[in-house]
């Protein structure tokens, strides 16, 4: 594979300029690009040209970019494109500042259990979500696990240890025994993987992240590959309560494996009960601010030296001056003593009068330099004992204060910072640090220690939502700007303009703060409409339908008989205006009158008597006239109209008996 600083220059695709190297690996170089359509910062990662001949991988790849591309989660490194030029693939990556756990874990640090477990949190989060949709990463190691610049973890090459595991080339021994390092034990023998190889691979980086080794490794790829069959993950103190977490996250039979939901929740418990976690030691990536021009990008600019702390320093307080005078003054009373002439032994009381003067100069000068020590000793806190500089992140300002009190130290709140980890009130960040170059800052008694205190969650525009057809991609849309999406029904609304599921709103709106959950509304379509009356004199088909579908009702004619209502008018409508409110655009039938219904006169009138048959007809409503016949004859011989034929109720019906 040629150079990484070979292709440095060139532009892929026609939009992406390699601007430097962000680093190397067996399959593959990553660049940090410009692309010049967007005019955004981008990380390339060009595969090795071996793999260009592969139809196989090729064929593989472009499907693994493709559905990798489809993931949208806070916790998974977005792929923006993919391609091909000079018989290379490459991808096109979102591009991260904050470097990777791998080269966290390089510089000696060690992760606390509470890091540990808000890295293993963000991590299976993410697992979780590609799980759901299909996908297993399959090389789950500390490179892989990158940070933006406000520490929020990414999952990077989704679906690229699958493509390379199809390839038909040879990876160098030291990829295969780096990946090695964390392979579940199923991967070993060969089994058909599930997600739950990931999560043991997870539980193995966050198990060296805090105790500085990483388990079951062996003098050879094979025998770290076999250490692992059927065992347990070794103890050790440093895990503490995240111990009980990771033996069951790395399981050695998947059936008694956690899987990534179930090690998010249970590391989420554990977040809960154990103090906030310090910021993580993150390693920058190369800093856009200094990527001006291509030759300036290859060298990074050395850290600025540290200052010395602020005090007294003991060249410029005079001191050494002092002690000089005073041994010149000892020197002058010497020569002046020996310059002197001997005196007779009358003359001695003369003699030591005169040397009174020199030892009193003497004395005084003594008492000056005992003062001048003793103001700069209190100036200076020289003899004012020190400390080891606490580790106030993640504690309130009460907390603190309480401390730090037993070390005679002052907080001080300095400012105020959004934080995504540490709620509002908390301390995001102070001055002095515990440590620098992993080295214990110890500062006097009576030194303030000035604190950022955090502001809560930054806040986030929400988008406008009001051109989705339906929840589910409203929640995509707050998930990529890190929001949480929810449809409860109780937040659905009416409304006489936007069709049924599509989103009116959201509640808040505005803004929000980062990580927050946001109430998507959806509509409920138009609301009920009670339908409206159209009975009454001269209302026929034609107004009662005109005034149901002025409403949003959809009328149809029905026709039946009225003894009251007169032929075409409206006898009322199905359902009527007591049924309230019905869904608007549904039907509703309007009954249109044909007037009294028909009687037929019965045939069982013929023979029977004329008191029975009168009786009878008058029970139909009908008129009876008659009888008709001889004078004397009581049985009825026909009727007119005749029986069997249909008459309006009220009709007169004569009677003929024989």
């Amino acid at each position: 594979m040629p150079s990484i600083t070979d292709s440095i220059g060139r532009v892929l695709g026609g939009r992406y300029r390699l601007i430097t190297a962000l680093g190397t690996g067996a399959s593959s170089h990553v660049y940090l690009a410009d692309d010049v359509s967007l005019h955004r910062r981008v990380a390339i990662k060009v595969l090795h040209p071996a793999l260009a001949g592969d139809t196989a991988f090729l064929k593989r790849f472009r499907a693994e970019a493709q559905a990798v591309a489809a993931l949208n989660h806070p916790n998974i490194l977005q792929v923006y494109d993919s391609g091909e030029e000079y018989g290379e693939p490459y991808l096109v990556l979102e591009y991260l500042a904050g470097g990777s756990l791998r080269q966290v874990y390089d510089t000696g640090a060690l992760l606390t259990p509470e890091q540990a477990a808000q890295v293993g949190l963000e991590a299976a989060t993410g697992l979780d979500y590609a799980h759901r949709r299909g996908l297993i990463h399959r090389d789950i190691k500390p490179a892989n696990l990158l940070f933006d610049a406000d520490r929020r973890l990414r999952i990077a090459d989704f679906g690229l240890a699958r493509a390379l595991a199809e390839a038909a080339w040879t990876e160098p021994d030291g990829a295969i025994l780096g990946t090695a390092r964390y392979a579940a034990p199923e991967q070993v023998e060969g089994c058909v993987l599930d997600g739950k190889a990931d999560v043991y691979a997870l539980a193995l980086v966050l198990y060296e992240g805090v105790t500085g080794e990483a388990p079951f490794i062996g003098d050879t790829t094979i025998a770290t590959l076999m250490a692992r069959m059927d065992s347990l993950l070794p103890e050790h103190e440093a895990l503490g309560p995240l111990h009980d977490v990771l033996l069951w996250a790395a399981a050695p039979d998947p059936a008694e494996r956690l899987d990534a939901s179930q090690l998010a929740l249970q590391l989420d418990e554990l977040a809960h009960e154990l103090p906030g976690p310090a910021p993580l030691p993150i390693v920058d990536a190369v800093p856009v601010e200094e990527l001006d021009d291509i030759d300036s990008a290859l060298v990074r600019p050395a850290r600025p030296q540290r200052r010395p702390p602020d005090g007294p320093d003991l060249t410029e307080l005079g001191v050494p001056t002092l002690v000089t005078s005073a041994k010149e003054a000892k020197k002058a009373a010497s020569r002046d003593k020996k310059a002197a002439p001997r005196e007779e032994p009358e003359d001695q009381p003369s003699s030591a009068r005169r040397r009174w003067p020199w030892i009193a100069a003497v004395v005084v000068l003594a008492g000056a330099l005992v003062a001048a020590g003793a103001v700069f000793a209190t100036k200076s806190k020289i003899f004012t004992p020190s400390h080891p500089v606490p580790l106030l992140v993640g504690k309130s300002l009460t907390q603190a204060s309480q401390s730090v009190r037993a070390d005679h130290f002052k907080v001080h709140q300095t400012g105020q910072a959004y934080s995504i980890t540490l709620g509002p009130g908390l301390i995001v960040s102070q001055q002095p640090t515990p440590r620098v170059d992993r080295k214990t800052v110890s500062v006097k008694e009576g030194s303030t220690i000035g604190v950022v205190v955090s502001a809560g969650p930054p806040p986030v525009a929400i988008p406008n939502l009001g051109t989705f057809s339906n929840c589910n991609d409203a929640i995509q849309a707050l998930q990529a700007v890190h929001l949480v999406g929810v449809c409860p029904a109780s937040a659905a609304q009416y409304s006489s303009t936007v069709v049924a599921g599509a989103v009116l709103g959201t509640s808040p709106t505005g803004t929000a703060p980062y990580g927050s959950s946001v109430t998507i509304i959806t509509s409920l379509g138009h609301a009920p409409v009670t339908v409206p009356p159209v009975t009454g004199s001269g209302s026929t088909y034609a107004t009662a339908s005109a005034a149901l579908a002025a409403v949003g009702f959809v009328p149809s004619q029905n026709q039946a008989y009225s003894p009251t209502v007169p032929p075409g008018q409206v006898i009322g409508t199905t359902p009527d205006p007591t049924a309230g409110p019905q869904p608007f655009g549904s039907k509703v039938t309007v009954n249109i009158s044909l007037g009294p219904q028909p009687v037929t006169i019965p045939d069982s009138v013929i023979g029977e008597s004329v008191d029975k048959v009168t009786s009878t007809l008058q029970g139909l409503g009908l008129t009876v006239a008659g009888p008709y016949g001889p004078k004397g004859s009581n049985k009825v011989l026909q009727t007119d109209p005749a029986p069997g034929t249909s008459v309006p109720p009220g009709t007169t019906v004569n009677l003929y008996t024989l």
